[in-house]
């Protein structure tokens, strides 16, 4: 075949069919066909990785921007620099921790002309179901939003409340009549209590599994009986994943996620004062992170996303209860989700399914979660017997605030590619528009 843009080869190529090696040819900024390793072809540009291998680009469903309004803390432009040096090659931003939030077509439009320029890699966004917007949430549909994320309880910031039990009724049914789908944040507001004291245990204390399970079951019921297709957002208790596979068992449409942080990190081992470890729901046992690798690995959970959502460093004062909750990890996502996987014994085809294939299923973005014929060419070089020591000071993230600093992780992404272009610091990141 003559005539390509460019052909990655690999003997380590992740396909949805299983690891092969491969050559994999683009044109125009698609995959145009998958060859054998050492096939004759005639490429602009002909790249052999040999045993390194080579993956889609991952799809980050969970990402907080925090552009217009809180640029200080992240924005487009070093988001999106941070996903491309994780190997992401698309992200969905969240409606909340923005000025204002993506709560109605107006504030979207705001959104969009904020990140018009600056991304490095693909961005779609979630719009936000709030007290009173019902009869905003189908024009977000329709102008491009991929679905609504909403909280059962409080969010951290005033201008994104939560939904009560009545309301959230409403917005499933709202959803349902045009085949949208609702993420939530699952934490049920009476199981919840103000932390003790300063410490790691008195906030964990504060934020029981029961909170999730109780919050989980409440939002299947209503999905039963509205018909609204619903995805739990950062799954962190254990106890969840019965009432999430009774309810899959019964036909109900709920997905489920989890995140690096829950699947790599420990409540034994986070460090008091070290508030970088602070998220909700909070991070728990050894014991309950075993029981989350088993849902993975059975499809109860099907995604895992990396729920960025960084602050400046002033607002993670060394006190649990007053710091801000939220753990900056998009660039380190796939060698720490690999790390924990790979020693437990699991595979790069695993890691790639629940980072970028599954993702992209649940989310319906055409064109990405996988290297076949007719996908955007978005593709990682990825070594992944390389240690990646991490340096917080290093990241392309805003803040340099991780838990990971000074941990060594598995694997290093080398090249990003995205629609068959090397990500190189010039934006090229177009805007994805979900179903209208």
């Amino acid at each position: 075949m003559t005539g390509f843009d460019l052909v990655v080869r690999s003997r380590r190529t992740i396909t949805p069919e299983g690891e092969r090696a491969a050559a994999v040819a683009v044109r125009d900024g698609k995959i145009t066909a998958l060859y054998d390793h050492a096939a004759p072809l005639d490429a602009a540009e002909d790249i052999d990785l040999r045993d390194l291998a080579l993956l889609p680009g991952l799809v980050d469903t969970h990402v907080h921007v925090n552009e217009p309004g809180r640029t200080h803390w992240e924005g487009f432009d070093s988001a999106t620099r941070a996903a491309a040096a994780g190997g992401v090659t698309t992200i969905l931003d969240m409606p909340l921790n923005s000025l204002p939030p993506t709560v109605n077509v107006a504030a979207f439009e705001t959104k969009l002309r904020a990140a018009e320029g600056q991304c490095h890699v693909d961005v779609g966004f979630w719009g936000g179901a709030v007290p009173g917007n019902v009869k905003d949430l189908a024009p977000l549909r329709e102008r491009g939003v991929f679905g609504f994320k909403c909280f059962m309880s409080p969010s951290g910031v005033a201008e994104f409340p939560p939904l009560g039990p009545a309301e959230l009724r409403l917005a499933l049914e709202e959803v349902a009549g045009f085949g949208g789908v609702v993420v939530v944040h699952a934490e049920d507001p009476a199981l919840l209590t103000e932390p003790g004291g300063p410490t790691y245990q008195e906030f964990l204390d504060s934020r029981p599994g029961e909170s999730e399970r109780s919050a989980v079951a409440e939002v299947v019921r209503l999905a039963e009986e509205t018909g609204a297709r619903v995805h739990i957002l950062h799954v962190s208790s254990a106890s969840c994943l019965e009432v999430l596979e009774a309810a899959r068992a019964r036909g109900v449409a709920v997905t489920a996620e989890t995140c690096p942080h829950y699947l790599t990190l420990t409540a034994e081992r986070v460090p008091e004062g070290a508030t970088s470890f602070k998220c909700c729901p909070p991070i728990r046992g050894a014991a309950n992170r075993d029981l989350l690798w088993d849902g993975l690995a059975r499809g109860v959970l099907s995604c895992v996303v990396s729920d960025h959502s960084p602050a400046t460093a002033d607002l993670k004062v060394p006190d649990f209860a007053a710091a801000w909750g939220g753990i900056a990890s998009l660039q380190l996502g796939l060698p720490a989700v690999w790390t924990e996987a790979a020693r437990r014994g699991h595979s790069l085809g695993d890691v790639v399914r629940w980072m970028s294939t599954n993702p992209a299923t649940f989310a319906n973005i055409s064109g990405k979660g996988g290297i076949k014929p007719g996908n955007d060419a978005d593709l990682v070089a990825f070594d992944p017997a390389a240690d990646n020591p991490v340096d917080a000071s290093l990241l392309h993230h805003k803040n340099p605030v991780t838990p990971y600093h000074g941990c060594t992780l598995k694997g290093t992404v080398l090249t990003t590619w995205l629609r068959g272009r090397p990500v190189d610091g010039v934006p090229h990141g177009r805007f994805l528009l979900g179903e209208q």
